[in-house]
């Protein structure tokens, strides 16, 4: 492990402090190990880089807007492969918050992320995209297989 000295002020040293509080880390150390490694992760995403990833895909829309309940219902159907859930939250007589859980290829999931909120009537839209760990890790062990160095199962 290195060490790595960063100056900071004292208004952004006393809300760190306030997270590693309310987090209930041990030290600023870790609390900033894992912002750093969330910043990583999210700047990754944002730049483009590809794979196996789970995505939150939230956004509002006004339902009473010409077809877009409609389209916006087509539009997961089209890619059900990548839509695992979804909760559609009523604000307002107008307005509606869904919240889909995607996952798939990254650029995939920007893809349909973009194609939903550029329709006509979604007011706010974000994407936060995260490695998915766990498919991963299952393409590894079938890219490893066996006679790779790993002792077979059983």
């Amino acid at each position: 492990m290195q060490r790595v000295t960063v100056t900071l002020d004292d208004d952004l040293v006393a809300e760190l402090d306030r997270l590693v509080a309310r987090r209930g880390d041990g030290n600023r150390s870790e609390t900033v190990r894992d912002l750093l490694r969330d910043g990583l992760r999210e700047s990754a995403a944002a730049a483009g880089e590809e794979g196996a990833s789970l995505g939150a895909l939230v956004y509002t829309y006004a339902h009473e807007q010409r077809d877009l309940a409609r389209r916006l219902t087509g539009a997961f159907h089209h890619h059900h492969d990548l839509s695992v859930s979804s909760l559609h939250l009523h604000l307002d007589q107008d307005m509606c918050l869904e919240i889909a859980v995607l996952r798939g290829e990254a650029g995939a999931l920007r893809h349909f992320a973009e194609h939903v909120m550029a329709e006509r009537g979604v007011r706010h839209g974000r994407l936060v995209l995260l490695p998915d760990a766990a498919a991963e890790e299952k393409a590894r062990e079938k890219a490893g297989g066996e006679g790779q160095g790993r002792r077979p199962r059983g």
